[in-house]
């Protein structure tokens, strides 16, 4: 092999790497928006079931808040919104678990997780092994909640 032909050959590797260095940065990127969206779109949904609860003394339904949520989705998707309203007790503490969306990440840096609506409004990001503590604290869990448990 001529020098020629060896510079080609580095040459040609070193795009080749570039290109799948770039393309890995890019698919974990536009995870870490849609992660980002998420949190933000169940922040914008917090505000309005605290503002609801202010208002009318009591949570809104599964159905008020498909409505809301659908008013609240332009490019995001909440899919699989778990909403838990109906397993929530008056004297809940404030930490319960309002609402959740499960985030899967494949080919990616981000680990697996949840976007967590508390009942006090707050929106956080936790991994599996979080959400399954705290989700086994509550006191009354849903069908789709003991499903999560008996699958992690």
């Amino acid at each position: 092999m001529n020098k020629r032909q060896k510079a080609l050959l580095t040459e040609s590797i070193i795009i080749l790497l570039i290109t799948a260095a770039a393309v890995v940065i890019m698919i974990n990127l536009k995870q870490w928006v849609s992660r980002s969206e998420t949190i933000q779109i169940m922040e914008q949904l917090g505000q309005v079931v605290l503002q609801y609860r202010k208002e009318h003394g009591s949570l809104p339904s599964g159905d008020d808040v498909k409505g809301i949520q659908g008013k609240l989705e332009e490019e995001v998707r909440l899919d699989k919104l778990q909403y838990r309203a109906q397993w929530i007790d008056v004297d809940s503490p404030p930490d319960e678990i309002l609402a959740y969306v499960e985030k899967n990440f494949r080919a990616s840096i981000l680990n697996d997780g949840y976007v967590v609506l508390q009942l006090d409004g707050q929106v956080t990001w936790m991994n599996q092994e979080e959400f399954q503590k705290l989700l086994s604290r509550q006191s009354r869990l849903s069908p789709q909640d003991l499903k999560i448990l008996q699958d992690l």
